[in-house]
């Protein structure tokens, strides 16, 4: 079991009030945002309007994740869900490709459930899927853009994925947060890495049977 990592003063004491206060002032600042999405979602996609799902926190812990609706409730002629790209209209896209479906997941932060900056937070599924190394990833809270966000989201690997989250893991820093989350901005803008090759989003993790690796980054500052 690999040994967990000391925690720095950014970490112990600092990063937590201030992703809460951040995230509060942000939903305050974006409420106009928030219920035109609401209201279009409702209109164009129907109820529910925030779509809740359970995922994997801080040591694996299960939470209620919060995100805009971006699928239809389309079915086949069985009463079948019909498969996500058919039920992933432009609408839903284009939620997904600005990240204004990640909106509502601020709440998550100011519960002090996720932060800003971490892991992405994924099915509590794949918690028994990881190797050692990978599970380290649940040492800390997940975040709602991450190290592997900023290098290449959906377009690489899981495996590149979980090597940039134990990175994250072991080099949490003031000045590494914030270049994440300005480099994130970028990303958005750009609409980068939002689908895999394969998929809208990202298929299913299955588990790692070969080591691999581990990506250089230049976002890492040690304190």
């Amino acid at each position: 079991m690999s040994k967990k990592q000391k925690k720095g003063f950014y970490e112990k004491y600092i990063k937590v009030p201030q992703d809460m206060f951040l995230a509060a002032l942000a939903l305050v600042l974006l409420s106009p945002v928030l219920f035109v999405i609401a209201l279009l979602v409702r209109v164009k996609l129907g109820a529910p309007v925030i779509y809740k799902q359970e995922r994997a926190g801080k040591d694996g812990k299960a939470f209620c994740m919060y995100k805009f609706r971006t699928m239809s409730n389309a079915r086949d002629a069985e009463g079948n869900l019909l498969p996500d790209e058919q039920r992933l209209d432009h609408f839903g896209r284009v939620l997904r490709s600005t990240s204004l479906d990640e909106l509502p997941s601020l709440w998550n932060v100011v519960c002090h459930k996720i932060a800003l900056v971490g892991p992405r937070c994924l099915y509590i599924r794949y918690n028994d899927r990881y190797n050692a190394r990978q599970g380290r990833r649940l040492e800390v809270l997940p975040g709602i853009t991450g190290l592997a966000q900023i290098n290449g989201r959906n377009a690489i690997s899981w495996e590149t994925k979980f090597e940039y989250d134990v990175q994250y893991v072991d080099h949490i820093t003031f000045i590494g947060d914030w270049k994440i989350l300005f480099k994130t901005i970028g990303k958005v803008i750009k609409r980068e890495g939002i689908s895999s090759a394969t998929s809208v989003t990202m298929e299913e993790f299955m588990g790692t049977k070969t080591e691999i690796m581990t990506p250089k980054t230049e976002i890492l500052v040690h304190e």
